[in-house]
């Protein structure tokens, strides 16, 4: 069974740093895009960043200069630096795959963690 296993959420005060670490098990030998979503209380999902395969990233304005978004490719990890966090990035993370190679077949769509809670007090 192939899941997503996310780790390194918690409680920091603004400024402050944490970094999200997301790894993929099961049967994958390859992965198209990985990217981090996150949702605030009565928000809906937002995406924060994405990885490509070739590593090639993209962010949301939002977070921009503060968040970086890396992967390690043969441990099937991506990973989320987040610097000088702020109040308003309080929000569940999700990690995202978007389309892998299980060695017989790609699959197109889409696999989700289950969340690590980020809390920035002020």
């Amino acid at each position: 069974q192939v899941q997503l296993v996310e780790s390194g959420g918690g409680l920091v005060q603004s400024g402050g740093s944490l970094r999200l670490s997301c790894a993929a098990s099961g049967r994958i030998f390859s992965i198209n895009i990985m990217a981090w979503y996150h949702q605030a209380p009565g928000k809906g999902r937002e995406l924060v960043a994405t990885v490509t395969s070739d590593e090639s990233t993209n962010y949301a304005d939002s977070v921009k200069g503060r968040f970086t978004i890396s992967r390690d490719r043969p441990e099937k990890t991506v990973y989320l630096r987040m610097n000088n966090l702020k109040p308003e990035d309080t929000a569940v993370y999700y990690c995202n795959v978007e389309g892998f190679y299980n060695g017989t077949y790609y699959y197109t769509g889409n696999l989700w963690g289950q969340g690590t809670q980020v809390t920035v007090s002020s």
